[in-house]
């Protein structure tokens, strides 16, 4: 008997539907053909253990599957389920009309009990696309695809419930979600709050600069001078996530199984990876490419702190991703391509000692120490970095006063007011939604200077031997700096402020 019954696979963070064709014909054997991994040619034994153990059996007859399409590689073992549903109806075990209505997907134990799965909900919106009544999965997946309007899903905790389902038996009801509810779900105070920041008032102001246009920033100083502190911080200004950029973050965990028990995420992400990633870890990818820390930080937050203790090939790859946003890996037979779209929160000790410009604390670095320590970070690099500014220790007033700073919160407001003005500006413009993403021709139109300002920028061009990238990344902040005025022009006050925030290209840090 031939039976169909669908699972699904996820390339990059999009899924495919698979078919799976089930024939039991008369002799023996077990034949699994169209590409399947070693994970998938192992589920014979845990399906014959999960069904004896659940009342059923592997039929004693020639059972043959094939995987469609033929010529795209399975992996990953979530096709347990999909196939020991198939086998069971095959073999007349059990009542499967209506199987082929529904995608079945989840990885059994010997008991008979399901284990999570990866990209539940880019699956879940594959099979809504196609208009599949329903879809089977393990109940700790069924928060992330339960937020796909229009679609059953239904979470099982074993085999027997799908089983009793398609057999008229048992109570199993699909998972519904609010999705609105689900995503306003927001935390009214951050963890992190600037209110906890002594001083600092110069830093605040660019990371809210940064915040405001979704600027690259680097910060420069010595140790204890609260560089982490303040990185950490920074997601508690930017804008809130849209519903858009929401659907997208939670696929992309979704894909790299970081998910759990939760739904919609509502809040940006912060990645912060230790100074020993290696290159896939960080931009993602491997044997059966997976997201880096990159993509997990999409629409978020990625900082790397103590930039050059980072393996300088490590930053490097970051190069390509940084200007287009996303990172394509490919393969001999196929390529997939990750969304990155990530504010770079990079910091670093001015010199080895950690010292170099501190008149407390003099630098013990020698001439040649420093040129080595600084010349991990290439110039490129530097150059994708909008903002670069010089963090300075907290003198004890400051640290001793008991009054509190300004609120995340309130600085968000401000942020928040800056990105609908670039969002009104750039609403006739695909993939461009805050300042830092103009292209070279929408920084033309949309940064027209005053000679006054050409003149200024002229003379920090030649004094600093800026490059031409450089010259557009200081363009950009200063129009940032405009929107949080509610200017409609960039003005010279704001190229003057925007050039002030280059420190390393100013003669006595990289040479």
């Amino acid at each position: 008997m031939l039976v169909k019954v669908f699972g699904s696979a996820v390339f990059g963070v999009e899924a495919t539907t698979i078919t799976i064709e089930v024939n039991i014909d008369k002799g023996i054997g077990y034949h699994l053909v169209g590409l399947p991994d070693n994970a998938i040619k192992e589920s014979s034994y845990r399906i014959a253990a999960a069904l004896k153990n659940n009342g059923y059996q592997l039929p004693g007859k020639k059972i043959t599957i094939n995987m469609a399409p033929a010529d795209l590689r399975k992996e990953g073992s979530a096709y347990d389920l999909t196939l020991a549903i198939g086998i069971l109806v095959a073999s007349g075990q059990i009542q499967g009309d209506d199987s082929a209505h529904y995608v079945i997907m989840g990885e059994l134990s010997l008991d008979g009990s399901l284990q999570p799965i990866r990209g539940a909900l880019p699956i879940a919106i594959k099979a809504k696309e196609e208009g599949f009544k329903g879809f089977f999965l393990p109940k700790q997946n069924v928060k992330e695809a339960a937020i796909v309007d229009g679609l059953d899903v239904y979470g099982v905790e074993n085999v027997q419930e799908v089983i009793d389902f398609f057999e008229g038996k048992g109570s199993l009801q699909p998972t519904r979600i609010d999705t609105q509810q689900e995503f306003y779900q927001a935390l009214e105070f951050p963890e992190h709050d600037f209110s906890d920041v002594k001083g600092q008032e110069s830093i605040k102001r660019c990371m809210e600069i940064a915040a405001a246009g979704g600027h690259n920033i680097i910060l420069i100083g010595p140790p204890g001078s609260g560089k982490t502190m303040l990185a950490k911080r920074l997601p508690s200004i930017l804008p809130p996530m849209t519903i858009r950029e929401s659907l997208e973050t939670t696929k992309i965990h979704s894909v790299a199984g970081k998910l759990k028990e939760v739904g919609l995420m509502n809040q940006r992400p912060f990645r912060s990876p230790h100074h020993t990633i290696s290159n896939v870890a960080l931009v993602g990818g491997g044997s059966y490419p997976q997201p880096g820390e990159i993509s997990m930080a999409h629409n978020g937050v990625l900082f790397l702190d103590e930039l050059p203790e980072f393996k300088r090939e490590v930053l490097e790859v970051m190069r390509q991703p940084l200007e287009d946003r996303e990172v394509t890996i490919s393969r001999a037979k196929f390529t997939v391509t990750y969304p990155s779209s990530f504010m770079l929160v990079a910091s670093m000790n001015p010199s080895p000692s950690g010292f170099f410009n501190d008149p407390n604390a003099p630098s013990t670095s020698s001439p040649s120490e420093m040129h080595r320590y600084l010349s991990k970070i290439s110039g490129p690099l530097l150059d994708r970095i909008d903002i670069h500014i010089e963090v300075t220790p907290v003198p004890f007033e400051k640290l001793s006063d008991s009054r509190k700073a300004e609120s995340s919160v309130a600085i968000r407001e401000r942020v928040t007011h800056a990105r609908e003005i670039q969002s009104k500006r750039f609403e006739t413009f695909d993939s461009v939604n805050y300042n830092a993403q103009m292209s070279t021709k929408l920084i033309r139109a949309f940064c027209e200077l005053d000679e006054v300002s050409l003149e200024l920028l002229k003379t920090a061009m030649e004094r600093l031997n800026l490059s031409a990238r450089a010259y557009d990344r200081i363009l950009k902040v200063a129009r940032t700096i405009a929107d949080l005025e509610s200017a409609e022009n960039v003005q010279a006050s704001h190229i003057a402020e925007a050039i002030q925030y280059r420190s390393l290209d100013r003669e006595g840090w990289l040479g």
